[in-house]
Parts: structure tokens; C-alpha cells; sequence
């Protein structure tokens, strides 16, 4: 039996309205954002984007048309006026990224703006909460100077960025951070004061402190940020922040306050680090601009007139760790009348290469604290304190004792046999270090470097009870969680507890690497390593809003790439590796895959627009390294499972890798060529497309075995996934994939590469009892064994006894399975956004229940099902505005129950043995009887 959509809306969706309970509730506009984020402060677009949900309790409810007023107070906007902008009624479905079309914004101005909405009856709603969003200048309207303690001619700091651990001899570090002046890598103080004589209306702070900087008024801090700004390429672009403050932040006599740090600006350090590259010593941009109630203005910013101090943080490295002397505090260094005789004026420095730009993307904030869970003496005053989560972030001491003594903090993911803390594969020698002033209990963390750890071992101390009178005495432990603030989106619960571990503890791995950039670890390397970005991105925006942060990530891939198109696999790139270390196409193409990413989940097309150049280059940069449409070169399946050492694909050829992702990078330029419109590229990719993948087919299939390569599951479920098998052959490769997985145990060889591919490969291809067999196992490789060793994070090899970090989320790429298959939340490409999608869940082995949500931008999705004897139950919300196709794998005899009334027109699908009809927006319990 077949129903086509308008049929089902002449027939189905009525009944649903006459069947179901109907609220009487008043349809609303929420969630206002602008350019995808709530009240922004830094809105660089000329025509800014405006989006908002619908929410209503009704079913079927979709938007009919629209109203936006943009105004250039509340004042104005309280009584219903735009006088920036007033859209009028448009009919309209959109919104979503509702593009601006008013008066010409002006710089540094902030706008108020509000929605009113008509549904599919005409009926209106009321108007929604106010909401805003600020314009800011450009680099040339900043007028940016740049001021510290010295300069970069005079800080002798290596140039360049080779200088790369292994290969740096010892005595050249040592003569290079010895003929530095100390003023080159310390951090310091610095502070202006100024005097307010009027009432103030509104002002902003534009400030940018490289490596990192925190910033006070009158004492007190602005923002929550850690390691703010976020990390760039300093020769490219460099962030700054943008801060709101009000009267109530101001006094008569007033003080700003900074202090800078390091940060990956620069890496010099005598304690560990990956690489020894410096952009300069460290250096501040500051703007306030204030804005009186009369109406005038006053601009208040770094230059000559300000004053620097060396500050009690005598080391800190991004890699190495901090040290604070509390003795060299200045009691109220940040404050009105604060006597600075004996500070020095600062520098004007040289400005750095990189352009301006505004931060959009999220801060890095304190997001969790974990107490103590268990302490060890492993002798007289010798502790071990284990904290009960593998993180990154630092540790906060509380401690007692005598002017001078010191609290050394060693931290580490790991244990040495003796109970000690084990930092051999994770950076070592790095800790935190404290000199107390004496001044009874002293709280302190650390500003300017993180590390990954669960544990902190602390020698020569008291630990709460007073034993010893010549030692400190620990009080208190925390350890401080850091990761960006971009907030989670999904929820993800089910009856199997491997896959409920296995999904807290990929997170947690996310987590601990959703830094500035996507690290590959928080500790070692700290380096933003593109792959994961794509093979684990389902997963990513499943679980976390990556769509103010996405933008910034391929900023940085774009900052990377290099003149001949090349992207490299890092970014920012802020050591050259060399070989294929630094080019390995299955981490350059992440720079085409990531648009399409951002233009799927959210409807947002601007990353396609912008950057459709560097997804180009790139195409034609591996076309000039290809030879017949054959690339023989890079990583290919890296850290791939098997008998011998992880590291390059062993299982797999790396040709055959190279060239699937360069057919795979290629036809999705000749998509977004075709989306974008760009006439001769479309038959110029699309073509380029088809021969790479004859080439492809010519050069790795074998007629005779019908298989790709050497027969390895990657080398079979990459083709299968990327579409290069000719569809007659697709079905005995599928076999002999499946063959392989059985003839193993049930189990993966595939490494970081290779999984995705596997497990869509089998995900898509209905099986998904295999993907389950797989999976549900406590033995290497799986995520099974991992929880049964006591790991509290995803690590970087399937077997953690053999790889070196304990916090990687590289193979982490079943968090897509969770979703999309177990949960059965499915986007459709056709309709980007979640417009358009589908709920099509998987029920396998013995599981009994999944229960998965997933904020939209149109608001939140929800699939859930339980199964007992007799039934299957599905709960699902759709959101307003949008529709969703319903796949339930039932049988055909199974009676079906929508909101409690049978549902009786529907189409079967006889190949994939489902239920299928479509359903507006609305809260439904659907019960499969047999």
C-alpha cells in the first residue's frame, strides 16, 4: 500500500487532529539567536541572520508567515516600532537564518529585535521576548596598538616553526632561552587607571592578550573565560574578545587590570614541551569604549600610558605547567589609588602579523569540579590523591602553612607501578607549583596551563590533619574541568551498559579535547589534528552545539592551507612535522567535508559560500600529486588493529586510502559546485569525479575475489560507503566484508580512519546485528575492554596498555550509531536542518529500550522505544515548523496505534521490513501490537 505526502495530509493529518488531545495553547517564537547564537556581541556580518523556534502544544503546527522589528532601542521596540527594520508580514516558512534587510547598520551599535509568528491557521502569536545582537568594527576601525614589557627585537625569540622536540638539540634550547631576557616568557602584570565623571550609559571592551589574558575592573574579573582568546594561527588571525559592562561595573576612580600569559604563542619553556616555537613575547590589545548618557563618548586604550609589573606566575607553559609565588603579590595591583611608582611604563611592540578578528565562537569555561574520591600515603607525608575523572583542566589548592614553603603538584592520567603518578606517555616533567605567603588558608589555581589528569601527587606535606609543624598542610583538592562553553545538544540512554560506558566515556574524551581547537590529546600534544573532525563530526553535533565553533575551526583550516592548495593535517599549524606527518589527504579533506557538515546539521550554508575556494584548491592540490588518478601517500588507516604496532595503516594500502578521499573530497566540491551554482566547475569535478573513481575501481578491485585491496575491512567498507563499488558488485563485497568481521570473532580491525567507514558501512546496509556483535564485548579492540580496565576516558589505541594517551576521542565514531541508528534520528540531506527528517530506529540483539534526544535549530527531537512480548512503544516529538517520516521496523501484521488510535493507512516497505508514514509536528506515543 502506497501514500504519497499530499495524500497523507488530505487524509492522516486531520484524523490526527480530531483523534488526539489538542492543547488550546497560544503558538510562541522563542529561542531568538542571531547568527546562530543567543545576544551576540560581536556580529561581523553586514546582513546579520536571525533565526527563532516555534513552540506550541498543538500537532501539525508549521509557520505560515513572519514579522521581524529591528530596533535601536528596547524603548522603540517596547512599542512595537522598527525603526531599523520592519520586515512587514511575509509568508513565509522560513526561520532559520532569516537574513537582515534594513538600514544599514552602523559599527559598534547594538540593535533589539523581535518575532511575531502566524501558523498554518493564520493565526498570530503574540511577540516574542526582546532579544539583541552588536555590530563591531573592523581591524581598521580598531586602530589596534599593541603594548608589554619588551619588544620582539629585543626578546631574542627564535623565529620559525621547526623547532620541534625530537629533533631540537638540548644545548641549542638552553643557549636560545638563556640569552632571552626573562621578560620574554614571564608573565606580567598590567594596569591603567582613568576617572568617570559622568553617568554612563553602556560600554565595551575589545581586548585581546596574547598567549592568554585575564582581565579585572576595579579587582573584579570580566568574563569567565579560560584561555581566552581562543588559539589561531598569529601570522594569520588573531582573536579578540568583545565585553558588555554597565554603570554598575564603574566607580568614580577606576583600574583596569591584566595579566598575560604564554599560551601556544609562545611554546619556549625548560620544562616539557612538544614543539619550541614563539610568536613573540607576550603582548596586549585593549579598547574601551564608553558611552555617556549625554551622549558623548570616550575611548580608553592600550598605549604608552600604561604600566607593567612582573607578575607572582614566575613560569607558565601550555605544555610544562605553572608556578605562582604568593609572595610577590601586590595587594590591589588592579585597583583605584593603587601606588605604582615602582612599576615600569610599558613597550609599544611590534604588532602581530595576524588580522583582527572578532571571537565568535564560544570561551573555553570551568564546566565541572571534581573532589577528592580516594587518597594514598604511599609513605609519611607522600600523597596520591585520585580524583575520579581523567580530564583537562587543573587542579584548586587549598592549603595552610609557613611563608616560604612550597606545594609542587605533579598530575598525571596514569600510575606507575608503585603507586606514583606516570607521565612517560603523556608530557612529562609537568606540574603545578605554589609558595605559600603564610597568610593562613591560600586558595590558587592556575591561569595559563592545563593538563590531562585524573590523579595529583603531592610530596612533603600534611594532608588535612596537622602531623607535621615544618610541612604545609593540604585542606582541600579540586580538580576544575575545562572545555568550551558551545553546550551539550543530545542525550543518549540505553538497556546495554557497554554502550551507556561507552558513551560517557567517548564524551568525556570529547570533552577533554574541545579546547580552542579539537585537541588530539590535553596534554602531549595539545594540536588540533583535522580527522577527527569529520569521521567523528556525526557524533560531535549529535552531542554538543558546534555551530558558532565550527566557523572558527575553519578559519584556522584556512588559515593553514598553503599556497599550492595543500591543507596540512594539523590546525593551526604551529609546528611542521614534515612528510606525510604534515600532508596525508584523510586529514586535509576534512577542510571540504566541514562545510557540508555545518550545512546539513544547521541549514547554514555560509562556511560553503566562504570557503567553497579552499575546498577547490584542495581538490586540485591532490589532483597534482595524483598519478592516473591514483594518490599513493599519507597516513591511510592510522593506528589500524592488529598484531603488529599501531601506527601507519598496517591491514590496509595507503593508496587505496589516499584516493578514496580524494574521490570522496572531489565529489563534494562538484556538489557544492552544483549548490553554489559555479557553472564550469560542476562538469569540471563532477567529471574529474568519475575518472578518479574508474581509476579507483581499475586499480584496487580484484574481478576474481571481489574484493578492494588486500580484502581488509577498510579497504571493503570505504569503498562501500563512499559509493565506489559499481552497484553490480555491491552485494558480494558486502558478503565478503561481513566474512572478514566473522572470521576475526565478530571483531574490527580498523583504526582512527577506518571505523567510521565500517560502521556506516554496516549501518547502512541493514547490519546493524553485526555492528551490535561487534560492539557488545569486553575484549580488545572495544569499547567493552576499555570500561572493564577502569578508564573514565576514550584512549588514543583500542588496547590502552599499549598506546600512549588515555584521552583521545578519535575512535570514538559509534556515538554516529547511537543516534542514528539505535535512537533513529536521521537527518535528510534534501531538507538541511532538520527541516525534513527521519525517525527510523534499530532494534537489535536484546536491547529493550533507547531513549535519545537532539536539540535542532528548530528545536528538540526526540526517539525513544521500549519493546517487551506482546508490543513495541515509540515516543516522538517533532518540532514545530518541521515534519519527520516515521520508519518502524514492525511487522506487517502488527497492529499500529498513533496517540492511541489505529493507524490505518500506511506503506510497507517490503525490502526493509518497515512501517513507514510521515507525521507534522506534535508529541505522539506510537504502540505496535502483535
Amino acid at each position: 500500500m502506497k501514500l504519497n505526502y499530499e495524500e497523507f495530509q488530505k487524509h492522516i493529518i486531520p484524523l490526527f487532529f480530531l483523534i488526539s488531545f489538542i492543547s488550546k495553547g497560544q503558538i510562541t517564537a522563542e529561542h531568538l539567536t542571531c547568527e546562530m547564537a543567543e545576544n551576540p556581541v560581536a556580529v561581523v556580518l553586514t546582513q546579520p541572520r536571525l533565526s527563532w523556534q516555534l513552540v506550541s502544544n498543538e500537532l501539525n503546527v508549521s509557520q505560515k508567515a513572519y514579522q521581524i522589528l529591528v530596533a535601536s532601542s528596547e524603548t522603540v521596540l517596547q512599542n512595537n516600532e522598527g525603526d531599523i527594520w520592519d520586515s512587514g508580514k511575509v509568508n513565509s516558512s522560513q526561520s532559520q537564518l532569516v537574513s537582515y534587510k534594513g538600514k544599514e547598520l552602523k559599527s559598534e551599535t547594538k540593535y533589539f529585535w523581535k518575532v511575531k509568528v502566524w501558523n498554518q491557521k493564520s493565526k498570530a502569536s503574540n511577540w516574542s521576548e526582546t532579544a539583541f545582537f552588536r555590530t563591531i568594527a573592523d581591524r581598521k576601525d580598531l586602530n589596534p596598538t599593541w603594548i608589554g614589557a619588551i619588544t620582539k627585537a629585543n626578546s631574542h625569540l627564535p623565529e620559525g616553526r621547526n623547532y620541534h622536540t625530537a629533533t631540537f638539540k638540548r644545548e641549542k634550547k638552553l643557549a636560545l632561552i638563556n640569552a632571552a631576557d626573562s621578560l620574554a616568557t614571564r608573565s606580567i602584570l598590567m594596569r591603567k587607571e582613568f576617572e568617570i565623571k559622568k553617568e554612563i550609559q553602556e560600554a565595551m571592551v575589545c581586548i585581546s592578550g596574547l598567549g592568554h589574558y585575564e582581565l579585572t575592573l576595579n579587582g573584579k574579573k570580566i568574563g569567565n573565560s579560560e584561555f581566552a582568546p581562543l588559539w589561531t594561527d598569529y601570522d594569520k588571525t588573531i582573536n579578540y574578545n568583545i565585553y558588555e559592562l554597565t554603570e554598575a561595573d564603574f566607580q568614580r576612580d577606576n583600574a583596569i587590570g591584566v595579566v598575560l600569559g604564554n599560551g601556544m604563542y609562545n611554546t619556549l619553556a625548560d620544562r616539557y614541551t612538544k614543539f619550541y616555537v614563539s610568536f613573540g613575547p607576550p603582548t596586549l590589545f585593549f579598547k574601551m569604549k564608553i558611552v555617556y548618557k549625554d551622549g558623548s563618548e570616550e575611548i580608553i586604550q592600550s598605549d604608552a600610558s600604561w604600566k607593567y609589573s612582573k607578575s607572582p606566575i614566575t613560569f607558565n607553559s601550555i605544555f610544562g605547567g605553572e608556578d605562582y609565588n604568593a609572595n610577590l603579590e601586590q595587594k590591589g595591583w588592579d585597583s583605584p589609588q593603587f601606588n605604582d611608582a615602582n612599576w615600569k611604563p610599558v613597550v609599544i611592540q611590534e604588532a602581530p602579523k595576524g588580522m583582527l578578528k572578532a571571537q565568535t565562537a564560544p570561551p573555553i569555561t570551568i564546566q565541572k569540579k571534581y573532589a577528592i574520591k580516594v587518597t594514598k600515603e604511599l609513605k609519611p607525608n607522600f600523597f596520591v590523591f585520585n580524583m575520579g575523572q581523567n580530564l583537562s583542566g587543573f587542579p584548586t589548592l587549598k592549603v595552610k602553612g609557613k611563608k616560604g614553603q612550597v606545594v609542587r603538584m605533579w598530575t598525571g592520567e596514569g600510575l606507575n607501578d608503585d603507586g606514583t603518578i606516570s607521565q612517560g606517555r603523556s608530557g612529562k616533567p609537568y606540574y603545578f607549583q605554589y609558595t605559600l605567603k603564610g597568610e593562613g588558608v591560600e586558595t590558587w589555581q592556575p591561569k595559563f596551563s592545563f593538563y590531562g589528569y585524573q590523579y595529583i601527587q603531592i610530596e612533603n606535606v600534611n594532608f588535612k590533619k596537622k602531623t607535621n609543624a615544618d610541612l604545609p598542610t593540604i585542606v582541600d583538592l579540586e580538580s576544575n574541568f575545562i572545555y568550551n562553553s558551545a553546550g551539550e545538544a543530545g542525550t543518549f540512554e540505553c538497556s546495554n551498559e557497554i554502550f551507556n560506558k561507552a558513551h560517557k566515556l567517548i564524551n568525556n574524551a570529547i570533552k577533554s579535547n574541545f579546547q580552542s581547537v579539537l585537541t588530539d590529546c590535553p596534554h602531549r600534544e595539545k594540536l588540533g589534528w583535522l580527522e577527527e573532525i569529520h569521521l567523528n563530526g556525526p557524533g560531535l553535533m549529535f552531542n554538543y552545539n558546534m555551530a558558532t565553533y565550527f566557523p572558527a575551526i575553519m578559519q584556522n583550516i584556512a588559515d593553514a592551507q598553503r599556497d599550492n592548495g595543500m591543507i596540512p593535517t594539523i590546525a593551526p599549524e604551529y609546528v611542521v612535522f614534515g612528510g606525510d606527518f604534515t600532508d596525508s589527504p584523510e586529514w586535509g579533506v576534512t577542510g571540504i567535508i566541514l562545510p557540508w557538515m555545518q550545512y546539513e546539521q544547521y541549514a547554514d550554508r555560509s562556511l560553503l559560500d566562504k570557503y567553497y575556494p579552499v575546498m577547490k584548491q584542495y581538490v586540485d592540490y591532490l589532483s597534482t600529486k595524483s598519478k592516473n588518478h591514483i594518490v599513493d601517500y599519507g597516513l591511510g588507516d592510522w593506528y589500524d588493529y592488529g598484531d603488529h604496532a599501531a601506527g601507519y595503516s598496517k591491514n590496509s594500502p595507503i593508496a587505496l586510502s589516499a584516493t578514496s578521499h580524494f574521490y570522496y573530497g572531489t565529489s563534494l566540491v562538484a556538489k557544492a559546485a552544483k549548490l553554489l551554482n559555479k557553472g564550469d566547475d560542476i562538469v569540471k569535478y563532477e567529471k574529474l569525479a568519475s575518472s578518479i573513481k574508474k581509476a579507483f575501481n581499475k586499480h584496487f578491485f580484484d574481478s576474481k575475489t571481489k574484493q578492494y585491496g588486500t580484502g581488509s575491512q577498510f579497504s571493503n567498507a570505504v569503498a562501500i560507503f563512499m559509493d565506489l563499488v559499481e552497484p553490480q558488485n555491491k552485494k558480494v563485497v558486502m558478503q565478503n566484508l561481513l566474512a572478514d568481521i566473522k572470521a576475526k570473532g565478530d571483531r574490527l580491525t580498523t583504526g582512527d580512519v577506518g571505523n567510521r567507514y565500517l560502521f556506516q558501512a554496516l549501518a547502512q546496509n541493514d547490519e546493524n546485528e553485526m555492528m551490535y556483535k561487534m560492539n557488545n564485548h569486553y575484549e580488545a579492540p572495544g569499547y567493552g575492554f576499555q570500561t572493564k580496565f577502569g578508564l573514565t576516558t576514550l584512549t588514543e589505541q583500542w588496547d590502552p596498555r599499549k598506546g600512549n594517551s588515555w584521552n583521545h576521542f578519535m575512535m570514538g565514531q559509534i556515538e554516529e550509531w547511537f543516534y542514528q541508528s539505535l535512537g533513529g534520528i536521521v537527518l535528510d540531506e534534501n531538507h538541511p536542518g532538520f527541516k525534513h527528517f527521519f525517525i527510523q530506529p534499530e532494534i537489535v540483539g536484546d536491547m529493550t529500550f533507547v531513549k535519545s534526544s537532539y536539540e535542532s535549530v528548530y528545536g528538540k527531537i526526540v526517539s525513544n522505544w521500549e519493546k517487551n512480548d506482546s508490543q513495541l512503544i515509540f515516543t516522538i516529538e517533532i518540532p514545530a515548523n518541521t515534519s519527520a517520516t516515521i520508519k518502524l521496523p514492525t511487522d506487517i501484521m502488527m497492529k499500529i496505534k498513533v496517540n492511541a488510535k489505529r493507524l490505518k493507512q500506511f506503506d510497507f516497505d517490503q525490502k526493509e521490513k518497515k512501517t513507514v508514514f510521515k507525521l507534522g509536528s506534535g508529541v505522539y506515543r506510537i504502540e505496535c501490537i502483535k
